[in-house]
């Protein structure tokens, strides 16, 4: 089948968010065909390249989201009453929607990012009360739909919509949605360069809509759209399905919503309301529309589902890593094997000791507030009075200047705590806790760090899906973990976890598993067992592979085969026909030599 891959941010850009899963994934189903629709972040990942694209990709168009250029299209009159009318639309939408899961009278104002508690019963007659709907949010939501589709058939009609998105008509027609009798007590309150800001943000997130990608020959020829996240990204397979009716599957393996209810902390109150109720109304869209969501892990399914997603959608397909760069750390070599290593294995190990002792507790991954490296030094003093002699490795790149100054204060952290040791008086001393980065001495991959380490630790208060570490579980490390976001989710029984901020309660743990090698030994087995059966590649690639063919064959046929006399042949193209293979051509038949000519009709045709 032909597959769209609509990314933001990442594929096929050489740096970028989730880069890797999509091509790990475009890789893997390489008997599919892949148009990729990218949109890139910056002229920095413009500049950077695309990574090497493998054949199955057929066709790469891209878009910038932090520029638009002016397209040189000028409305006329009626084209700018049909602008007014859907902008309008749409920020009316904005101003009277509630919250998620909220009822809401008139003039009342709620936070961005709450929602009601779960289990309150509605009183009996509230329903009939004004300004409280039973199902509260379901006319905005469609509101804010048919102004979406209003947009985007204007802009496909005229050729595109960013001087109009610009123009001073478009925030006159938000403070008029925002004076407007049912507006919510925060849009009232917004004034002048509150409207700039969201009409200046709603510009940049309708920008996909002046495309020239809603074409037979572009999104109208692809038979599935595939979104590698939620938001913007997933806007043209929004498009394409009301256009073409093409459907679409939505990946999120961190919830945008929830990324767009954290940031802006120092805006206006107006200005965090009308970008949420943005927010929540396209994702609540975007889960309406899409076919099939697929979150991550079960931290991210929980918020899809609070955020009002269909759990009849729902198909949790954990991400996909490659474990073979890990296999000679996690797996026993053969015999005959060992003789063969057993030099570079001694070389190896004496650069090891030079930066591990006889415990090290190995820490990897980017360095930022949100890893917590205080609290992790602060348990490394207690480890150290425990188990004299053990040592910390922390390996990883600071992540931007925030990331540089941490960095800096944990070197600081470090020499404070532990003073430089020495063997004699007379003898250079070194620090217990090293700050190093891969490719450095004894550090060449990441299946090296582990290797010369006894336990993994993760420390982070704030974590997603933690990669890294499935990275120590393919190498059949025992880890311990604070317990936030996926990580319980990741490790299951296999490793250790406590709460987060706790230093004493990461200490005893580490404590634990260094005073008890055979523990460890069972722990890191079925940590790779565990990895290898649920977070690999293959089982990544074959879940998509099942979900797409599952997604055509429940979708209707958009181009139906016709005859020589140009009326539809019902199931001359069923879903399996889509899947690549000789087994979907039809076999020739032996025919008999009486039934090679065609017989005469024994009725006329009436015209």
């Amino acid at each position: 089948m032909r597959i769209g891959l609509l990314t933001e941010g990442g594929y096929p850009y050489v740096g970028g968010e989730g880069g890797v899963w999509c091509d790990r994934l475009v890789r893997g189903l390489d008997r599919h065909e892949f148009d990729v629709y990218a949109f890139s972040t910056g002229q920095a990942q413009e500049d950077a390249g695309w990574v090497e694209l493998p054949p199955q990709v057929q066709r790469v168009r891209t878009a910038p989201l932090w520029v638009a250029e002016e397209d040189g299209v000028v409305h006329g009159r009626r084209a700018r009453r049909r602008f007014t009318e859907h902008y309008g639309e749409l920020a009316a939408a904005l101003c009277t929607a509630a919250e998620p899961g909220t009822a809401q009278r008139p003039g009342t104002a709620q936070k961005p990012g709450t929602a009601q508690k779960p289990g309150i019963a509605q009183r009996p007659g509230t329903a009939e009360r004004p300004g409280i709907a039973e199902k509260p949010g379901t006319a905005e939501a469609d509101r804010f739909a048919n102004a979406l589709h209003g947009l985007a058939e204007l802009a496909r009609d005229e050729g595109g919509l960013v001087a109009a998105l610009r123009s001073e008509r478009a925030v006159r027609a938000l403070e008029r949605a925002c004076r407007a009798p049912g507006a919510r007590r925060a849009a009232r309150e917004a004034r002048v360069p509150d409207l700039l800001t969201v009409a200046d943000h709603l510009e940049r997130a309708l920008r996909p809509l002046s495309l020239d990608w809603y074409e037979e020959d572009g999104l109208g020829a692809v038979d599935l759209c595939h979104a590698a996240s939620g938001g913007i990204a997933a806007l043209p397979g929004l498009l394409a399905g009301h256009f073409f009716g093409v459907p679409l599957v939505v990946t999120e393996y961190g919830v945008r919503l929830r990324t767009h209810y954290l940031t802006r902390p120092d805006a206006s109150p107006a200005v965090r309301s009308l970008l949420a109720a943005f927010h929540g109304l396209l994702t609540a869209e975007t889960y309406r529309a899409a076919s099939y969501l697929v979150p991550g892990n079960a931290h991210a399914r929980r918020w899809q589902e609070r955020c009002g997603a269909d759990r009849a959608k729902l198909r949790t397909i954990h991400p996909g890593l490659d474990a073979t760069p890990f296999a000679r750390v996690g797996e026993d070599r053969l015999p005959e094997d060992r003789e063969k290593d057993e030099k570079r294995e001694k070389q190896e190990r004496q650069e090891r000791q030079e930066h591990a002792g006889p415990h090290t507790l190995v820490w990897l991954g980017r360095v930022e507030p949100a890893k917590d490296l205080v609290s992790l030094l602060h348990a490394f003093a207690e480890v150290r009075a425990a188990e004299p002699g053990t040592r910390l490795r922390i390996v990883g790149r600071p992540s931007g200047p925030e990331g540089e100054a941490y960095l800096g204060h944990c070197r600081a952290l470090a020499a404070q705590l532990f003073p430089d040791e020495a063997d004699g008086p007379h003898a250079v001393g070194r620090n217990p806790v090293s700050f190093e980065e891969l490719g450095g001495p004894g550090a060449e991959t990441t299946a090296d760090v582990h290797a010369g380490g006894t336990v993994t630790v993760l420390s982070s208060v704030v974590e997603g899906f933690p990669a890294g570490l499935i990275e120590a579980m393919f190498c059949g490390r025992a880890t311990v973990s604070t317990d936030v976001g996926a990580v319980v989710e990741v490790i299951g029984g296999t490793g250790l976890v406590v709460p987060p901020r706790n230093p004493r309660a990461l200490a005893e743990a580490c404590v634990s598993l260094l005073r008890d090698p055979e523990r460890r030994a069972r722990l890191g087995a079925a940590a790779r067992a565990r990895a290898l059966e649920l977070f690999s590649v293959e089982q990544n690639v074959a879940a998509f592979r099942g979900l797409y063919l599952e997604t055509v064959a429940r979708t209707p046929v958009r181009r139906p085969v016709l005859d020589g006399a140009g009326d539809p042949q019902p199931f001359a193209a069923p879903a399996e026909a889509h899947v690549p293979g000789h087994w979907t051509e039809p076999t020739p038949r032996a025919v008999p030599t009486w039934a090679v000519e065609t017989p005469e009709p024994v009725t006329e045709t009436v015209r």
